[in-house]
């Protein structure tokens, strides 16, 4: 079993599915374990050695470097891990500096080196990784990526720019009043304002405070949890096949942009005014539910004209799944958003966003884990070397060819098969059968999930092709026969 496959191996499976698996290949050796070899010596310098202020040149180049893609006002100075030793932190300028933090006490050496504080002290290559992965495959329009751990804290933290930029704007600058300062401590106004975010029923954006107060998929993610009085409006419910109820879609979506932008209106005369807009370009939780691009495109003009943000939460979305590496892509439009959030098959968390959505005080510890922008980088090869995002564009169209042929074969148990590339689902007659079919396919070795009130949805890899649809449709049809 080569080396170099394996390391394919393990990079195509950072994009393996979570809901629809079919037994993946396994290694056809194992290796003997060995002890492991001592690499360095362990020694440490006999004191500090400075050659530079701090920042150093070396420092400040790489601060300005990465300042052209994300916020930098927390970097203290830019870290050689390799060079570091015991209770001595090297930085880039070879200034070497005794640490009287302990970070670098050699029992915590090696969490150490592996996570940077990126929010602090990121690793002299941090902004040439940063291009070489997010920002090769930044939406249209941003240049600009934060990085954060999870989807959750990626919406979280877009949502707290939002605000930021919004206050901004009603102040005319960045630069807060004592009665803001101060008011703030004690969770008043101005200092914490009286903002909202719209956000659809049906949503899932996280389950932090924040995103919760956004997220309306499922009761027990909210119970008992409070939350913010902000506007919910509610997201089209198409009809299938699309193209025989295109006047009652077209119908449908018109009443759901109606009720947003009364929502805006509302909640402005309320005194809450919608500083930002958050969407799925297809809701995933909420039962993998679609809307047209002229919804979105009309949307996005709704949200520029009343001064609102336009947030697209592609964590589930983006990465390719659809088709295209963002399934905003789909809409076909050159200004799609001010921020677009990404996690799950991204490897990391974070959001894209405009130059003027820079938020200063977006800022922890860890900031994500560079360690993941390696892994991305690879995996973004092996996408174009492999020309996977054709691939899952071939594989998904005779996935949905096949599920529309079973919903003709059992038209009372399936209905409203939907999908872009292999970003799929299909509709079952009720929870209980649904629950069942997910049950019977995982005895036949094939994993699938629900979403909403009675979808099973479809989430393939990457490198899903053809003939494993062909596996998956023959074991889903075994599946359907019983219990019909």
């Amino acid at each position: 079993y080569p080396v170099a496959r394996q390391a394919n191996d393990i990079t195509l499976h950072t994009l393996w599915p979570d809901r629809l698996m079919i037994s993946p290949f396994k290694p056809c050796c194992r290796y003997v374990s060995k002890a492991a070899a001592k690499t360095q010596m362990e020694f440490e310098y006999d004191g500090p050695s400075m050659k530079t202020e701090v920042p150093g040149p070396r420092s400040k180049e790489l601060t300005k470097q990465l300042g052209e893609m994300q916020n930098v006002g927390a970097i203290n100075f830019f870290c050689n891990y390799e060079e570091s030793r015991g209770n001595y932190l090297v930085d880039v300028d070879g200034n070497r500096m005794l640490d009287y933090r302990h970070l670098l006490h050699p029992y915590w050496l090696s969490a150490f080196v592996n996570r940077p504080a990126l929010g602090i002290m990121p690793p002299e290559n941090f902004p040439e990784k940063l291009s070489e992965s997010l920002l090769s495959v930044a939406p249209s329009g941003m240049s600009r990526v934060q990085t954060m751990a999870c989807g959750s804290c990626s919406n979280e933290n877009a949502y707290k720019a939002m605000f930021i930029w919004y206050r901004n704007k009603e102040r005319g600058h960045n630069i807060p009043s004592d009665e803001d300062m101060s008011s703030c401590m004690i969770n008043q106004s101005p200092g914490c304002p009286d903002l909202s975010i719209l956000s659809f029923m049906g949503g899932f954006h996280g389950r932090t405070m924040g995103c919760l107060a956004t997220t309306h998929s499922k009761a027990i993610h909210k119970l008992d949890v409070p939350s913010f009085d902000w506007p919910i409006a509610p997201f089209p419910k198409l009809k299938y096949p699309l193209e025989e109820f295109k006047r009652e879609n077209a119908q449908e979506e018109a009443r759901c942009l109606e009720e947003v932008e009364d929502l805006i209106v509302q909640w402005r005369q309320k005194g809450r005014p919608v500083a930002g807009i958050v969407i799925e370009p297809i809701q995933a939780e909420g039962g993998d539910n679609h809307a047209t691009p002229d919804f979105f495109k009309k949307l996005r003009n709704i949200a520029r004209k009343h001064g609102s943000a336009f947030h697209v939460d592609e964590v589930q979305t983006g990465g390719g799944a659809t088709g295209k590496f963002w399934a905003h892509e789909h809409w076909g439009m050159d200004d799609p958003a001010d921020i677009v959030s990404f996690s799950k098959k991204m490897l990391t968390g974070g959001f894209y966003h405009k130059d003027e959505l820079q938020a200063y005080r977006i800022f922890n510890t860890w900031m994500g884990d560079p360690s993941k922008n390696l892994f991305l980088a690879e995996v973004l090869n092996v996408i174009r070397r492999e020309n996977l995002l054709e691939e899952v564009t071939r594989s998904g169209k005779t996935l949905l060819q096949g599920l529309y042929q079973l919903q003709d074969q059992y038209p009372n148990m399936l209905s409203s098969a939907r999908g872009q590339g292999t970003f799929c689902a299909i509709d079952i007659r009720d929870d209980a059968t649904r629950n069942s079919i997910i049950l019977k396919a995982r005895d036949k070795g094939v994993l699938l999930g629900g979403c909403g009130e009675r979808s099973i949805r479809f989430r393939p890899a990457l490198v899903f092709k053809e003939y494993h649809v062909h596996m998956f449709l023959n074991v889903f049809s075994d599946v359907l026969a019983e219990h019909n």
